[in-house]
């Protein structure tokens, strides 16, 4: 559930996620990347863009920039907000064009020539952004504007953007002397490369695995779904008539949930957590040790004590104390029901007298034994009922009823993906907000997990409102030939959150577009997505898109109270390998510049000291922790429990109203959160909507942690 943000102030983490290959030049009058897009909505021509287009597109980007910050530079006026901050501002769009499109895609669907131009344009985008935040003439005209600020008549959003702005430049190294700048940009160069390795390994391992089954019998217990699924991806790999089960979620879960076949479970489960730890080519552990170092090294030279002091002083957290305080009160809460969950299952082992000891690979398949023997509850049962295009429906529904916008179908929009579906978002009275892109099934050319990106973020210019074009990206279980798409539980839970990330992006309302949408620190993210995570399962929504597949009944009244009474259980699993990942991000970020990392060493180490249990991994293990090695949260993983907290109180706000639509409560929360971005501190934006600091006894509840 991770949020892919570009943003133009954090150039170097543009190069940080994938892209294209270094094929001939092409001419720039046909390069569609750098012409004006003539397509529905100004959306990029995907059709048109190949892959020799993007390095002269870069190229021409980095160009364009540099030309313009020399103008900034140049100038002989006195520098001001508009001929400095706002020029700056600007002064990047071509450049971030081209990015979108390039990294998005390598995300979402890239191939052998994406990835080839992604390892060369990493450094040189790693270059480009050091050549503007070390530029010292530049950061000379930025500072006297922020040493005048008193002196300017400046709105909020400005003062904002200006003090962002400046930080940005000191965070860079903007007041380092020569020596450390140098070395400065030789870590950021490495950073760039080292990132770009670790997501390209973790996808070549994700798509090198295969378990394939020949034998009917190694089947037993697999859901009809899971058999139909893997039967389809056998015959697409060219192994007609076998069964063929890969490292996506949304086959490896379920095979660990319900198969009989006990060997098959640890192969399966060891595989998934051995990847990128197999001493081959996609071996992703001297690239950890070599991050994390990197990582210490350059907080060093900025002056901070580790990377996760950098990193936590922009965040609500401020402090890796603050954040540890969270994640390890919530940890001496979930450990005792996690390890009362784990006695459960053995009784059930014992009982059915295999003399066998609880393991990491048994848990999700006992579990689910102790599921249905104690709530009668079977989450496959619920399949039929959430069918794709009915969720999708009613999610929309959920969206109008709260915020009165309206989603409807663009048949002849680009798309990069024939998959991929797309929809124009209008407020009630008919205006356009934006246009959302969906791209839901996996495939080799897509990495692992779900995000929410953008092509173009909302701002304000002098024609106007400038309209977002975002997109959400997932890989859920696909369609067969005999079933369409139908969703777990999971699942659906993942596109509601996914959801809410988008309406952030699409709703968002301000001027400038460093702070517009999800521009927001880390750990405040993720209260827009998950707080809409709330309405998934409350019995009204159920009402708008539960209904089974083939004969519209509505899921039944007593299937739903199962589920209810049935989802507090395993949460000491789920909090547990949450926080021991939570944890483990922290430990790394927060080694000293100079100590040497060996990576299982370590984690091992951090395991044994906060005790877990045997039978549960940390939810990423260090050789594919993507979100922290190349997908921009490191030190930011507890941000989604620390979202929890404010989520959990955020949706206690509409329940307590009596009504989870309420339109008051809807129109504060759009209002205070969803429009204003990152215009305000995000303690001051919650508040303005809740009228009080969250309160994290609402979070307890919910995941039945509460000793009270």
């Amino acid at each position: 559930m991770q949020l892919n943000r570009i943003s133009r102030n954090l150039i170097v983490a543009l190069s940080m996620t994938g892209t294209t290959t270094m094929a001939q030049q092409a001419p720039a009058e046909k390069n569609p990347l750098l012409q004006q897009y003539q397509t529905a909505f100004k959306v990029p021509p995907f059709a048109s863009i190949l892959p020799e287009h993007f390095m002269p597109a870069f190229e021409e980007g980095m160009k364009a920039q540099q030309q313009r910050i020399a103008a900034i530079v140049s100038q002989r006026a006195v520098p001001t907000f508009q001929n400095t901050i706002v020029a700056l501002e600007s002064s990047g769009e071509q450049l971030r064009n081209v990015s979108t499109v390039f990294f998005n895609l390598t995300s979402a669907h890239t191939n052998p020539e994406l990835e080839a131009i992604s390892r060369q344009i990493a450094p040189r985008m790693a270059q480009h952004s050091d050549d503007i935040y070390l530029n010292a003439g530049l950061f000379a005209k930025v500072k006297q504007v922020y040493d005048q600020q008193g002196k300017q008549r400046l709105t909020a959003e400005q003062q904002r953007l200006l003090e962002k702005t400046y930080k940005a430049f000191v965070r860079s190294g903007a007041n380092l002397d020569a020596a450390k700048q140098t070395k400065m940009r030789e870590i950021n160069k490495e950073l760039s490369l080292l990132t770009v390795r670790f997501g390209q390994n973790l996808l070549a391992e994700t798509n090198h695995y295969e378990l394939i089954i020949d034998k009917q019998e190694d089947l037993a217990g697999l859901p009809p779904s899971l058999v139909a699924a893997a039967a389809a991806s056998a015959k697409e790999a060219g192994k007609e008539g076998k069964w063929r089960f890969t490292l996506h979620n949304a086959s490896v879960m379920p095979f660990l949930q319900y198969s009989q076949q006990r060997a098959l479970r640890e192969k399966m489960y060891k595989a998934y957590t051995n990847r990128c730890n197999n001493g081959d080519e996609r071996d992703n552990k001297e690239i950890v040790s070599r991050l994390a170092t990197l990582r210490a090294e350059k907080a060093a030279l900025l002056g901070y004590a580790s990377h996760a002091d950098f990193v936590l002083e922009e965040n609500m957290a401020k402090t890796p104390a603050q954040a540890n305080e969270l994640l390890n009160r919530l940890w001496n809460a979930a450990l005792p029901v996690a390890k009362q969950e784990a006695a459960e299952m053995q009784q059930v082992m014992d009982r059915e007298g295999k003399n066998e000891k609880l393991e990491a690979w048994d848990w999700f398949y006992y579990a689910d034994k102790v599921r249905k023997e104690k709530y009668n509850y079977d989450a496959e049962a619920l399949r039929p009922y959430f069918q794709l295009e009915n969720v999708r429906e009613g999610i929309f529904a959920v969206a109008r009823k709260l915020y009165g916008i309206t989603f409807s179908p663009l048949k002849d929009i680009p798309v990069y993906q024939q998959d991929v579906v797309a929809y124009e978002v209008k407020e009630a009275n008919g205006q356009h907000i934006g246009v959302i892109y969906m791209d839901f099934f996996p495939r080799s050319s897509k990495r692992g997990g779900a995000w929410m990106t953008s092509y173009r973020k909302q701002a304000t210019d002098k024609g106007g409102r400038i309209a977002p074009v975002v997109s959400i990206v997932c890989n859920f279980t696909k369609p067969t030939a005999a079933e369409p798409a139908l969703l777990t539980p999971d699942e659906v839970e993942t596109f509601f959150h996914e959801f809410g990330h988008a309406l952030h992006g699409l709703l968002s309302n301000v001027k400038y577009e460093t702070l517009s949408g999800t521009s927001v620190p880390r750990d405040f993210v993720e209260l827009p997505s998950q707080i809409m995570e709330h309405w998934a399962f409350e019995p009204q929504v159920l009402q708008l898109y539960a209904k089974h597949y083939k004969t519209g009944a509505l899921v039944p009244a007593e299937m739903v109270e199962k589920m209810k009474a049935a989802s507090k259980f395993n949460q000491g699993f789920a909090t547990v390998e949450y926080l021991a990942a939570s944890l483990l991000d922290m430990n790394y970020h927060t080694i000293k510049a100079g100590q040497p990392i060996d990576p299982l060493t370590f984690e091992k180490q951090q395991m044994d000291k906060l005790g877990l249990i045997s039978q549960i991994a940390p939810r990423y293990r260090s050789t594919y922790f993507q979100h922290i090695f190349a997908g921009g949260y490191s030190a930011g993983y507890y941000s989604y429990i620390w979202s929890e907290v404010l989520d959990s109180d955020a949706f206690a706000a509409f329940k307590e109203t009596g009504n989870i639509f309420d339109p008051a409560t809807a129109q504060s929360f759009r209002k205070n959160v969803l429009e204003k971005g990152g215009t305000a501190e995000p303690m001051d934006l919650y508040k303005a909507f809740r009228m009080r600091a969250p309160e994290v006894k609402f979070l307890l509840k919910n995941r039945g942690l509460d000793t009270n």
